[in-house]
């Protein structure tokens, strides 16, 4: 199944950009994924395009137009996930991803200046609305690219080793396990001896406790949330245990 990837924005000429080099790149000159641009400004009926206006109630900068929008949403047509790229939306998560990632493909409404009239997403309450980040962009093209080559990755065939989007950070609630690779020694600083020593268990240990010390320390909202899903399990694990002999 090609996994298929449609972008609605006014500068289509900013995809695929990085995503046609490298894995993502050979993913799409084999067919894994393949990429349409809409461009939102052929949705404009007056003779000078216009794809916003000023906001109503006042303010700076410029909001897109609601009919203009909702004509190039109509055309993408049914079937896939549709992502509008907004500040106000809730931010990705990589559950999230790998969900996309399964499924036939995404459509991607990139925003631009002040955003979006809200009365498309009364309108089309199928839309969610996401962000990368607590940041503001100045448009949603390079979230859209980042979401993509998230997706993209985890096609399978796209990355080498089956696992190689298993172990990474997010994937368990938690941040990654520090990396380390040759040489042995750098500039007075080695590899930690655990890593050197071919014991197995020792290693996943070691890793497992540096990724929930290391998300307990720079993720604290990470931290309490694989905290709390974890204390959940250890507690239904103890209610469902049979009683002892006798009892």
């Amino acid at each position: 199944m090609t996994f298929a990837a449609t972008i609605l924005t006014l500068y289509p000429e900013m995809f695929p950009g990085p995503l046609g080099i490298s894995l993502a790149g050979r993913a799409l000159e084999r067919g894994d994924w393949t990429c349409e641009t809409v461009q939102i400004r052929d949705f404009a009926t007056d003779r000078h395009r216009t794809v916003d206006d000023t906001p109503a109630g006042g303010g700076a900068g410029m909001v897109l137009k609601p009919d203009v929008i909702g004509s190039a949403i109509e055309s993408v047509g049914e079937g896939r996930p549709v992502l509008a790229m907004t500040p106000r939306g809730k931010p990705i998560t990589q559950a999230r991803i790998r969900e996309i990632a399964g499924g036939p493909g995404v459509a991607i409404l990139c925003g631009r200046f002040e955003g979006f009239d809200e009365r498309i997403f009364e309108r089309y309450p199928q839309i969610e609305q996401v962000s990368l980040a607590d940041i503001v962009l100045s448009g949603g093209e390079p979230a859209a690219l980042a979401i993509l080559d998230a997706c993209i990755r985890l096609l399978p065939g796209v990355m080498g080793a089956p696992d190689s989007g298993v172990e990474e950070s997010y994937e368990n609630g938690l941040i990654e396990y520090p990396q380390y690779t040759r040489p042995q020694q750098w500039e007075g600083r080695t590899i930690p001896e655990v890593l050197r020593s071919g014991d197995h268990a020792k290693i996943a240990a070691w890793r497992k406790a540096r990724s929930e010390e290391d998300t307990r320390l720079r993720r604290p909202d990470l931290w309490e949330r694989y905290s709390g899903v974890r204390d959940q399990s250890a507690s239904g694990a103890r209610h469902e245990e049979p009683g002892r002999p006798g009892k």
